[in-house]
């Protein structure tokens, strides 16, 4: 059966391209999002519209979600996925935006384990089908450092590291306005938005989740911050930070300035995973793993500096 799903329009994709929007609500690929629109599967205030309409404020988006086979891992190529390290148990990449960690209904877009297996290197067999070898996960709009199992005991090691918060994340975020103070911690429970499923907020009836953050530079309109995730929520960064109305920039999903991620040339938050840190599963030496920025925050930090 298919699934029918009402979502408000957020004020800060007022004015975005139905097929834009939708996929930066839903997590799905911008192709996939005009294909639930030209199949007339978006209804806009009761009414149909094409992928190219623009969404008003105040709008409701009626979508219908085709039930969705399981989802499995096709060994797909990804341009501009790194490999930082590789042996008998780990392979440590640095994700590019727009590609997921694992197959999911609605998502048919790049995978990191369809890259690896078109790449050819072996994933565990450990975790759901579609899952193999997950043992932490970026948001598909989000870049940086992540690591993959590649033995089975690597996978068990892991996930229980990763359970009792072991590895150290390090995560750098562009974020409106000046946070004061200028470090601190953000301490608020996160769970799904009462009045958008898509969208994460903090909320009572959340899960604990905590975030430390300290400036490392400021400038007029932004401040380039270092995060440590003390939990590990879905949207936890971008959530917290819009909690004290510093959103990061570009993320018009949590209230940043559309009219500043235009100007800069953002088409998704300013975050990324700069550095991770753990034990390594077989050897237990302490072993880190760093990504610089890629071109478009680089260029969007340089354009506000």
């Amino acid at each position: 059966m298919s699934e029918s799903r009402l979502f408000p329009v957020p004020d800060g994709l007022a004015g975005e391209r139905v097929d834009a929007a939708l996929a930066r609500m839903l997590g799905i690929s911008r192709s996939r999002a005009g294909e639930l629109t030209t199949s007339g599967l978006v209804l806009l205030d009761g009414r149909s519209v094409a992928k190219s309409d623009r969404l008003p404020a105040g709008g409701i988006l009626d979508v219908t979600i085709p039930d969705a086979p399981r989802p499995e891992i096709l060994p797909t190529p990804v341009e501009g996925l790194a490999i930082l390290h590789q042996d008998a148990d780990i392979i440590v990449i640095d994700k590019p935006v727009g590609v997921a960690a694992h197959a999911s209904p609605g998502w048919s877009g790049p995978t990191v384990l369809g890259a690896l297996l078109a790449a050819g290197y072996p994933i565990t067999t450990s975790g759901a089908a579609e899952r193999q070898g997950i043992v932490q996960r970026l948001d598909v709009g989000t870049s940086g450092v992540m690591v993959v199992a590649q033995s089975e005991q690597a996978y068990s090691v892991l996930k229980q590291a990763f359970r009792d918060r072991v590895p150290t994340k390090v995560y750098h975020a562009l974020v409106q306005g000046h946070p004061d103070p200028s470090s601190g911690t953000i301490d608020a429970p996160i769970g799904r938005h009462p009045g958008a499923d898509f969208k994460m907020a903090v909320t009572t009836a959340g899960r604990h989740a905590v975030t430390h953050y300290r400036i490392l530079e400021m400038m007029p309109r932004a401040s380039l911050l270092e995060v440590h995730l003390e939990t590990g929520r879905t949207h936890q960064i971008r959530v917290h930070m819009a909690a004290i109305r510093h959103p990061c920039v570009g993320d018009l999903m949590y209230g940043a300035d559309p009219v500043l991620a235009r100007r800069l040339g953002l088409e998704r938050q300013w975050l990324h995973a700069v550095s991770l840190s753990f034990p390594h599963p077989r050897t237990g030496a302490l072993v880190t793993f760093t990504s610089p920025y890629p071109a478009d925050l680089a260029s969007a930090l340089e354009a506000l500096r």
